[in-house]
């Protein structure tokens, strides 16, 4: 089975995606005061520095030649806690610039999509009749979008995790913790079963909305 230029533009859309959130993590922890990101060179915008073997090409790959969803992931960004000004506070400015920079860059493509389509009744349909920078801001601001939502979950070891750990008393922090191995079987089975639907396709709705206008 062939990739068509669809799926690379949500390839490259997902790759570009993954490193900026990557790197938001990054940045904010050495805002805050821990450089272990820029020490193994991860405060950079080269593709190469964030990629995994398995979430940045395998899955991505695997999942478009046959016609599932593409899905990915990059390297997490080494963040050390101790090194923090203030652990449980800042963890979670850390933790939230991810999704917030993905979510941000949603609605940056939703903007561009929005004042570059030709005709706000365009459907899937006439996908392929838009013009290659249109389909571009389209896909862009879908992937954020679903990226930014998706890390907001808030089972470990995604990001909305770190805002439960936030807010739990410390004593409680060990036995959460435990759920980490097998977080993203939990959340495999939250997607499986349609749990996650009720927060995604109304954000999704709500994008072809605005794109629309």
């Amino acid at each position: 089975m062939t990739i068509d230029a669809t799926t690379v533009i949500f390839l490259v859309a997902l790759i570009i995606a993954v490193v900026l959130h990557e790197l938001a993590h990054g940045v904010v922890a050495y805002r805050l005061g821990d450089d272990t990101a820029k020490r193994a060179g991860r405060l950079t915008l080269n593709p190469i520095k964030h990629m995994d073997p398995i979430g940045s090409f395998m899955l991505p790959l695997l999942g478009a030649l046959s016609g599932l969803p593409v899905l990915g992931y990059a390297k997490p960004v080494p963040v050390n806690p101790a090194r923090l000004r203030s652990p449980r506070r800042d963890m979670v400015l850390v933790a939230l610039a991810g999704p917030g920079s993905n979510l941000l860059l949603a609605s940056a493509g939703a903007l561009v999509a929005r004042f570059t389509l030709p005709d706000p009744q365009a459907t899937v349909d006439q996908w392929s009749d838009l013009h290659v920078v249109t389909r571009f801001a389209v896909a862009f601001a879908l992937v954020n979008l679903f990226l930014g939502l998706f890390n907001l979950i808030p089972i470990p070891p995604l990001d909305g995790s770190r805002l439960v750990e936030r807010f739990l008393p410390v004593r409680w922090l060990p036995t959460w913790r435990r759920i980490t191995p097998y977080g993203f079987m939990i959340v495999f089975l939250v997607v499986l079963y349609g749990g996650a639907d009720r927060i995604f396709d109304p954000a999704m709705r709500g994008l072809a909305r605005f794109v629309r206008g």
